[in-house]
C-alpha cells in the first residue's frame, strides 16, 4: 500500500445490517478515486442480513463473508486493503478502531479508514460521533450534519479534521414528472417508528382508509423486512402481522423490494420519518411526513421541521400535497438542485491525498482511550470480545476456521430465540407492566 495508480483500489466494507451494508458499499463506490475491488464482511450479530435482504439491496461485492470481530481483525492483519469503510453502529466502530490500531501498530503503512451514518442523525448525536472519532474520514450526509459534527468534536477538544461533507450515497433515479396510471401512494414503513401496537395499527388503518376513499389509486405499504428478519432497528410488531384479519381493500398491497424501484412508480410518498423521504425529495416526488402521532424526537419527524413536508392523513385524504422548502433541501444533502454529481468530490480528493501521503498515515487516535473514558471504553470493547488495548479476549470466537455444523446450528437456534423474545415475549412483558 498504497496500490499503484494503475491498479484497482482494494476496498473493504464491514457492515452489521442490511441498511449499513447498502450504505457502506454504495459509499465505497462513490468515494473511491478510481476503480475498486470490493471485499465485503458482515459482522455477525442479531441483524446480520439474510440472503434475501442482500439481494434486495442489489449491491454486489467481489467477495463476501460473515465474520466475528476477532475474525475481521485477523483478516485486516493478513489481507491488506487500501481503504476500509466501517458501516457499523457507533460502539462497533469504536471497537474496530481500537482493534485495528493494535493490528496495524507495527505497520509502516495502513489503510484509510472511513465511517459515517446511514441516514438522518436525529438521536444520540454526541454519543455516536465520539464513538466514531478516530477514523480518517467521518462522513456527514449534509451541510447541516457537517456543521453539527464539527461543533461536537471541537466542543470536547477533539480533532474535527476528519469530518467530510458528502451526501446520501443511494440517491438517484429519474425525476418525478407527473402522475402515473394508476396514481400510486406509497407508505414507507419503519421497523421501530412508531413502536407501539396502537400507533402502528392506527397508521395501518389510516392507510387502508385512504385506499378506500380513493379506490382509483394504488396504495402500497413498502415493508423493510419479512417477519423473523432484522434490520438496523428491531421490529417487534411487523405490519404484516397487524394486517392479518383487518380486511384490507383490494387496492392496498404490501410490497418488498428495492426502494428506488418502488419510487419509480410513486406519486406520493408518505412516512413518519424514513430516510426514504430524502430519496423521494431528491427525485422531486411529493412527500409527506406524518404529524398524526405528533412531531416528536421519539419519532424522528422533528428532523423535518422547516421542510414544508409535514402533513396529516386528514390533509392528505382531502388532496393536500406538501411543497418542500428549497433552502431546507439544500442544507440536507438532498441535492435536488442537480449538485449531486459533485457531492463526493471532497471525499475522493481527501482519500487520494491520504493514500499518497509520504511515509504513510499516523496510528489511529480515537478520542476515547483508557485515560479519557476508563469507565466507558472497556465495556464498549468487551461487547466485541476485545480487551482495553484492543486485543481479542481469551475465549473470543475462533478466528482461524469456518464454523462447523454444530456451531452453525447453535447460532441459528440462538438467533431464533432472540427474535422470538423480541417479537413475542417482550411485547407481552411490556403490556403486563402497563396493567
Amino acid at each position: 500500500m498504497p496500490a499503484s495508480a494503475t491498479k484497482p483500489l482494494r476496498v473493504a466494507v464491514l457492515a452489521d445490517s442490511d441498511t449499513r451494508w447498502k450504505w457502506g458499499t454504495l459509499t465505497a463506490k462513490r468515494i473511491a478515486p478510481r476503480d475498486i475491488r470490493l471485499d465485503g464482511y458482515l459482522l455477525r450479530g442479531r441483524a446480520t442480513p439474510t440472503a434475501r435482504q442482500l439481494g434486495e439491496v442489489g449491491v454486489r461485492a467481489d467477495s463476501l463473508r460473515e465474520v466475528t470481530a476477532a475474525e475481521f481483525l485477523r483478516a485486516m492483519d493478513e489481507e491488506p486493503c487500501d481503504v476500509l469503510v466501517l458501516a457499523l453502529v457507533g460502539g462497533a466502530v469504536q471497537a474496530m478502531l481500537h482493534g485495528l490500531r493494535r493490528v496495524w501498530e507495527d505497520r509502516p503503512r495502513r489503510p484509510v479508514v472511513v465511517t459515517g451514518y446511514v441516514g438522518v442523525v436525529y438521536e444520540k448525536l454526541t454519543d455516536g460521533l465520539l464513538l466514531r472519532h478516530g477514523a480518517d474520514l467521518v462522513l456527514a450526509n449534509s451541510r447541516q450534519d457537517a456543521e453539527r459534527f464539527r461543533a461536537v468534536y471541537e466542543g470536547v477538544g477533539a480533532d474535527a479534521g476528519a469530518v467530510t461533507e458528502v451526501a446520501l450515497p443511494f440517491l438517484g433515479g429519474a425525476p418525478h414528472t407527473g402522475g402515473h396510471e394508476p396514481y400510486t401512494v406509497v407508505f414507507a414503513a419503519q421497523p421501530s417508528v412508531p413502536d407501539t401496537r396502537a400507533d402502528r395499527t392506527y397508521l395501518l388503518n389510516r392507510l387502508a382508509g385512504h385506499a378506500r376513499r380513493h379506490p382509483e389509486r394504488e396504495v402500497l405499504l413498502k415493508l423493510r423486512s419479512r417477519p423473523g428478519e432484522h434490520t438496523t432497528h428491531i421490529e417487534e410488531l411487523p405490519y404484516q402481522k397487524l394486517a392479518r384479519g383487518l380486511g384490507l381493500p383490494a387496492n392496498l398491497r404490501l410490497v418488498y423490494g428495492h426502494m428506488g424501484e418502488v419510487l419509480d412508480r410513486t406519486d406520493l410518498l408518505v412516512t413518519v420519518s424514513s430516510t426514504a423521504a430524502l430519496e423521494a425529495l431528491h427525485r422531486r416526488i411529493p412527500t409527506a411526513i406524518l404529524t398524526d402521532l405528533g412531531v416528536r424526537e421519539a419519532l424522528g419527524n422533528h428532523h423535518f421541521v422547516g421542510s414544508g413536508c409535514l402533513a396529516s392523513w386528514d390533509q392528505l385524504d382531502a388532496g393536500h400535497r406538501p411543497a418542500p422548502d428549497e433552502e431546507w433541501l439544500a442544507r440536507q444533502g438532498v441535492a435536488a438542485d442537480g449538485t449531486y454529481a459533485t457531492a463526493f468530490d471532497a471525499a475522493r480528493a481527501r482519500i487520494a491525498e491520504l493514500l499518497g501521503r509520504p511515509g504513510g498515515l499516523p496510528p489511529l487516535t480515537p478520542y476515547y482511550t483508557p485515560v479519557t473514558a476508563p469507565g466507558y471504553l472497556p465495556g464498549v470493547l468487551a461487547r466485541h470480545h476485545l480487551g482495553p488495548d484492543g486485543t481479542p479476549l481469551p475465549g473470543a470466537p475462533a478466528a482461524d476456521r469456518e464454523p462447523g455444523p454444530v456451531r452453525r446450528a447453535v447460532r441459528r437456534t440462538a438467533r431464533g430465540a432472540y427474535r422470538h423474545g423480541v417479537q413475542r415475549v417482550a411485547p407481552v412483558i411490556r403490556r403486563m407492566g402497563e396493567l
